[in-house]
């Protein structure tokens, strides 16, 4: 192994200011290991970051990306999880093992380290064992959009067979959440402007697929769909005017899970649907260690596939970015190897 490596790195916020430098390979410290890195998934959180930092108090130099799988090839002293040539994913948050998140928790890739890198050091408890039955392109979504629809079906709350999930888009998180619920024995409808990819995501495992352009009133053919009685589970990821129909989607005591905010940072409804529902809505903010941990047994287990759009090469770094801006169905992934 050479002493240098190469990785992605922020001089200033911008895109225009991302660039490929040299810099040494780290070493491991006591409870750390070095990994190599062999497939970056892409976030729109990252572009974020790279715009502006996300508004949060960091400062360029900044590496990007959060969601990794690598493989093992040194470990610091005392460690005692993982062992050299083993494949790991990265988790999201750094320090938050299980149950309610510790206060200095932060996420990877800013303000924690990014995953741009051909080389990282993280601390053992930051890295799950990857899934044996997908690639390296595919293990590495699971850190981010898997955990984060995991989160929603399956820890916040258990689907149960026969419950009637209601997906809105076709994004990475979107499509894990089709493939984890039709697991779970849900019938699941996908909400989308675009023929192709309602067709696709049925392909994935949807029940049902809305075009939410010639119908508006989707809440309203949810209701027809179910026989009247509405959804179980809503995802909602895309907020805005949006909230409010899938409030109106909701069976009696059923639940939404706000997930992303494409349509900008407010949600935007009427009060009663939430009082004469009696609906639950929960915030998604991906998930912890052991959530992980479960997540790669399930896909395992499952024989989950992650939807990965396309592969860019590590050079082709800005490219892959605009892809993601572009909006894909399923995941942008970067190849180190």
């Amino acid at each position: 192994m050479t002493s240098s490596m190469q990785r992605w790195q922020l001089s200033a916020f911008g895109r225009n200011h991302l660039h490929r430098v040299d810099a040494p390979i780290p070493t491991p410290g006591h409870g750390e290991v070095l990994v190599r890195v062999h497939a970056v998934a892409l976030n729109y959180r990252d572009l974020m970051i790279i715009h502006d930092g996300m508004g949060m108090p960091v400062q360029p130099p900044l590496v990007p990306g959060s969601d990794m799988r690598g493989e093992v090839v040194a470990i610091g002293d005392g460690v005692a999880d993982f062992a050299v040539g083993d494949a790991v994913i990265s988790t999201f948050f750094t320090g938050w093992l299980d149950g309610v998140q510790p206060r200095h928790s932060k996420p990877l890739g800013v303000p924690g380290p990014g995953m741009l890198s051909e080389y990282v050091v993280l601390a053992e408890d930051a890295l799950v064992a990857a899934p044996r039955t997908l690639d390296a392109a595919q293990a590495s979504t699971l850190t981010c959009a898997g955990l984060t629809a995991w989160q929603a079906l399956a820890e916040a709350t258990v689907t149960r067979p026969g419950d009637t999930v209601v997906v809105i888009g076709t994004g990475g998180v979107a499509l894990f959440a089709v493939q984890i619920a039709r697991a779970q024995g849900a019938r699941v409808i996908v909400v989308s402007g675009s023929d192709d990819k309602l067709a696709r995501a049925q392909a994935v495992g949807a029940a049902h697929g809305i075009h939410r352009g010639r119908t508006p009133d989707w809440p309203a053919a949810v209701r027809e769909l179910t026989g009247g009685h509405g959804a179980d589970h809503v995802l909602e990821l895309a907020g805005g005017d949006n909230f409010g129909r899938s409030l109106a989607a909701l069976a009696q005591g059923g639940r939404v899970s706000v997930i992303g905010n494409l349509q900008g940072d407010e949600l935007r409804a009427n009060v009663y649907p939430v009082l004469h529902g009696r609906v639950t809505v929960q915030g998604i903010g991906v998930s912890h260690r052991r959530a992980l941990q479960d997540l790669v047994r399930a896909a395992d287990w499952l024989q989950l596939r992650p939807v990965v759009a396309r592969e860019y090469g590590f050079g082709e770094l800005p490219a892959a970015l605009d892809h993601v801006e572009r909006g894909a169905f399923g995941k942008v992934v970067v190849r180190l190897d």
